[in-house]
C-alpha cells in the first residue's frame, strides 16, 4: 500500500529575502540530508499564486510510514524548517483509492 502525504509549507520573509542561488544551494543541501531513504520519495509543488495559506507542497510518497517519519524529523533538524525558512501549515496523509482497498478486504471477510 503507498501512502501520499501532502505536507503544505509556508516560506518565511527569512526564506524569500535570500537570493534565489542561495536558495537552491540551501535547499539542495538541506534535502539531501533528509531524503536519504529510498523508500521515500518527494516532489516539490509552487503554490503561492493560487493559495494564500501555503506558498509550498512537499508530496512525499511511501509504502513504509516509519521511513516517512524519519525522513520528516531529518528535515526538521535541517535550516529549511528550523532556520525557519519554512513554516509546516498541514500534513494530510492519504491512500489513493483507499475505498478500493477497503472494498476488497470487505469482500474477503
Amino acid at each position: 500500500m503507498t501512502w501520499t502525504i501532502f505536507v503544505h509549507l509556508r516560506a518565511t520573509p527569512a526564506w524569500l529575502s535570500l537570493p534565489p542561488a542561495q536558495r537552491d544551494t540551501i535547499a539542495a543541501e538541506c534535502l539531501a540530508l533528509a531524503l536519504v531513504d529510498d523508500r521515500v520519495t518527494m516532489r516539490f509543488y509552487d503554490a503561492e499564486a493560487f493559495s494564500g495559506a501555503a506558498s509550498d507542497i512537499a508530496v512525499f510518497e511511501t509504502s513504509d510510514m516509519l521511513a516517512y517519519y524519519f525522513t520528516m524529523e531529518r528535515l526538521r533538524n535541517t535550516p529549511l524548517i528550523s532556520a525557519p525558512y519554512f513554516e509546516v501549515v498541514s500534513i494530510t496523509p492519504a491512500l489513493e483509492n483507499g475505498f478500493r482497498l477497503f472494498q476488497q478486504e470487505e469482500a474477503a471477510a
